[in-house]
């Protein structure tokens, strides 16, 4: 539940001088004389962990053309001017900014009255700053990416002490196909402007934007859809178009599916994908044209990868006819990859004692396999679960 950083009716000074006495005794290791709030006191817990320090200098911004590029691969231009719209009457009075970041926390848009933004100039808060929770500690952008929920920060909860007369409220934004966050929508502003009922219109217009996303994406994959189904229809052979993202908007001759897992570069003839095998490739107007390679009849033969070495995240290497494709895998999946690697097969309750100690949990073993084979359903096969037939794997630690 959305949780604003006061209640109605609570002396906002009075507030911010406890918090300041939990902050300095939190960071000092002393016993506080109250416990922070439960997001606060977890995202305190994540920073210091990571090493930050409460009076760290802010890292450079990035320059123009690589913000430019964070712009355009965010997504989040198509709701830019809704967002701007919705929280005018937060930043109507020039006390607040509105401030837009990506699912990294980096600062993409920005706007506001000529005084604030050069208030927040002074704290590094610009466009092309990050602001994750790892490289200025807890903030309500940084911190809703890593609790994955709306978040309203007051005063000293801010891990950097020059962030303490601040308070801002951000949400996520959501892909509502897949649920990964997109980027973050926040308004900030001086500590004496925090008022609870922040936190709840943020929410709700971060909600207008993932709903006005959606309808933006059902829309192009229709227009991509009148373009290549008569295409698809007179191929004489399967093949599939899918947008720029891989979700699917026609198919010809293959058994349905909503989404194709494609590599980040698709710019050749031809491309290795785990669901489809070697496809050749054709750009269409906002996607493209997928055709499986019929081959020439022998049986196809894909190198699987699994790099698990410490010191780096995991990621999954596959390579064979037509080309290599990678992900990077979580960590529970890349456990379930090391299991299946031993060539042996395993069964749900198998593999849920080796990963949990215990053999019930089967439902979650099968609901994270099937997450798994919605990348690699090519390679992955079941009953029992293993590495298809055809599939070589080198597993590295």
């Amino acid at each position: 539940m959305t949780e604003p950083a006061m209640s109605a009716g609570e002396d906002p000074r009075s507030y911010a001088r406890l918090l300041t006495q939990v902050y300095d005794a939190t960071m000092s290791g002393d016993r506080p004389p109250a416990r922070p709030r439960g997001v606060i006191g977890d995202s305190w817990e994540r920073v210091l962990a990571a090493g930050l320090a409460p009076d760290a200098d802010a890292a450079p911004a990035l320059g123009w053309m690589d913000l430019e590029l964070r712009r355009r691969q965010s997504g989040l231009g198509p709701v830019l001017e809704e967002l701007t719209a919705g929280l005018d009457p937060l930043t109507a009075d020039g006390d607040n900014i509105l401030v837009i970041a990506d699912r990294f926390g980096r600062v993409l848009w920005r706007s506001g009255s000529t005084r604030v933004l050069a208030h927040a100039d002074r704290l590094g808060f610009v466009e092309g700053a990050g602001w994750a929770e790892d490289e200025v500690g807890t903030n309500a952008i940084g911190t809703a990416i890593a609790s994955r929920t709306p978040v309203q920060i007051f005063s000293a909860e801010h891990f950097a002490r020059s962030h303490h007369a601040w308070t801002c409220a951000g949400a996520p934004i959501r892909d509502v196909h897949t649920g990964h966050i997109l980027g973050v929508v926040d308004v900030s502003g001086p500590a004496a402007t925090v008022h609870p009922t922040t936190l709840a219109l943020v929410s709700t217009v971060a909600k207008l934007a993932e709903a006005r996303l959606r309808e933006a994406h059902l829309a192009g994959l229709e227009r991509l859809r009148s373009v290549a189904a008569p295409m698809l229809a007179g191929l004489g052979r399967p093949g599939l178009a899918v947008d720029v993202n891989g979700w699917v908007a026609a198919v010809g001759a293959l058994p349905p599916r909503t989404r194709v897992a494609l590599p980040t570069d698709l710019t050749g003839p031809s491309v290795l994908l785990p669901e489809l095998g070697p496809c050749t490739v054709e750009p269409l107007p906002g996607g493209w044209l997928l055709q499986p390679d019929p081959g020439d009849g022998a049986e196809p033969v894909t190198r699987v990868t699994l790099d698990l070495r410490p010191g780096r995240a995991p990621e999954v290497a596959v390579a064979g006819r037509g080309g290599a494709w990678r992900y990077q895998p979580s960590p529970r999946h890349a456990q379930i990859l090391a299991l299946l690697a031993d060539g042996a097969g395993h069964t749900a309750a198998q593999l849920a004692q080796a990963l949990f100690g215990d053999r019930g949990r089967v439902v979650t073993v099968r609901a994270e396999i099937s997450r798994l084979r919605r990348v690699l359903s090519g390679v992955i096969a079941a009953q029992p679960y293993r590495f298809a037939d055809g599939v070589s794997v080198e597993l590295l630690r």
